[in-house]
């Protein structure tokens, strides 16, 4: 009888501890988005968008990019959604697990714009009024990506103590 107690009162300490652990940890989840709401709210805020394309078409992809997507993101600019637009390709090979072809970093005002689903249909349809080609074009541009993924990456102050 006296090992029964024991062994409920212990699931009841565990119970316990694991109850108040994860209202902790949920706090601190809450209050660190919170905080990191705030803090950047009136930040820039990056997004690098990484692009693997097929063995071949690099420069297929860099071209259907050029004349479909970054007209986009200039009229974005120009609405002051984004501060900055950038590509950039490694010089030298890499091995083909970790390679990618273009990375492309948007700076946006801030993470709210970042993250707020623009619609940009609007500049879409006036930038490209046969929307039959451009529709065409930038699905062949997916078409020839062996991989994409977008990594929002913020600075870190090396000074800071």
């Amino acid at each position: 009888m006296h090992l029964q107690t024991l062994l409920r009162d212990r699931r009841f300490v565990t119970v316990a501890l694991v109850a108040a652990v994860i209202c902790c940890a949920a706090t601190l989840g809450v209050k660190a988005e919170q905080s990191a709401a705030a803090e950047g709210k009136d930040q820039p805020f990056a997004i690098e968008y990484y692009y693997k394309a097929k063995w071949g078409h690099a420069e297929e992809f860099l071209a259907l990019f050029k004349k479909n997507h970054y007209p986009v993101l200039k009229k974005e600019m120009e609405l002051g959604r984004m501060l900055k637009v950038s590509m950039v390709t490694p010089r030298y090979h890499m091995t083909e697990d970790s390679r990618w072809d273009y990375r492309v970093t948007i700076v946006f005002k801030n993470g709210a714009i970042a993250n707020d689903n623009f619609d940009s249909s609007t500049i879409i349809k006036q930038l490209y009024p046969d929307q039959e080609t451009y529709k065409r074009e930038e699905q062949r541009r997916f078409e020839i990506l062996d991989a994409h993924w977008d990594l929002p990456i913020k600075d870190v102050d090396l000074d800071a103590r």
